[in-house]
């Protein structure tokens, strides 16, 4: 069993929610985000509804790579070691190409992939130090195929993280390291309030809950919630790209 979890991104949104579901398995938790005062408030709820679990916080940015580094190997020497360390930190921002954002798109490609390479990076040590261990990197079903508009910078950069996770998972086979890549689906949270409506939009909880389990599972791959999006990854990569690009 994977005891003491780390999930970077913890204040909100899913990895909010995986921080409670976790909790609720009985595993220690280490958060990490840049809003310490919700992390704060996340362990207040956590540890009174499960008095046996430690959870430890610390402010991170996760643009800031020597944070990183320091952050982990901390949250490590607190709870005694790491077992599973989720990179789950992440940004949504992103507007089509030569519109003049590329502020915004190049904000969306540091976070979501120079950062995570950072947080694989600190993983890895950790690891790789240990002799075993569980890196988990959230995806997104955008990975699948280049998307126009304002998803083109974001599925670019998720396609990114899956590809440095199967990197990782490559170079570690054989070894007690486990590397799962997670593709969700459309699961509300922070990230997409403001979308009302969404096709095949699930709610946050059962949404988390569908991620949970295939973490736990330690599978190499797994798309979340398996229905629909395991078999629409299919479709994904093999209908003409104009049908996609309608679909998204």
């Amino acid at each position: 069993m994977r005891k003491r979890i780390l999930i970077t991104g913890a204040s909100a949104g899913l990895g909010e929610e995986m921080a409670r579901q976790f909790g609720a398995l009985g595993r220690d938790l280490a958060l990490c985000a840049r809003r310490v005062e919700r992390l704060e408030a996340l362990r207040g709820e956590v540890t009174s509804a499960h008095p046996g679990v430690t959870v430890a916080v610390r402010g991170l940015d996760v643009t800031d790579h020597d944070a990183v580094f320091r952050v982990f190997r901390e949250l490590r020497d607190e709870l005694g070691g790491l077992d599973r360390i989720i990179v789950n930190a992440g940004l949504g921002k992103g507007q089509p190409l030569g519109t003049g954002y590329f502020a915004a798109n190049r904000q969306t490609a540091e976070v979501n992939f120079v950062a995570a390479l950072a947080q694989c990076e600190a993983a890895m040590e950790i690891f790789r130090e240990q002799g075993a261990g569980h890196l988990v990197v959230i995806s997104s079903m955008s990975a699948m195929r280049g998307l126009p508009r304002n998803l083109t910078t974001y599925a670019a950069s998720k396609a990114g993280v899956a590809a440095l996770a199967e990197g990782i998972r490559a170079d570690t086979l054989g070894t007690d390291i486990r590397v799962t890549t997670i593709f969700p689906g459309y699961i509300r949270s922070e990230m997409n309030a403001r979308v009302r409506k969404t096709p095949l939009l699930v709610d946050t909880k059962p949404g988390v809950a569908s991620m949970v389990k295939a973490i736990e599972r330690e599978r190499a791959e797994a798309c979340t919630p398996a229905w629909p999006w395991a078999p629409l990854r299919f479709a994904m990569r093999h209908l003409p790209l104009g049908w996609v690009a309608k679909l998204s």
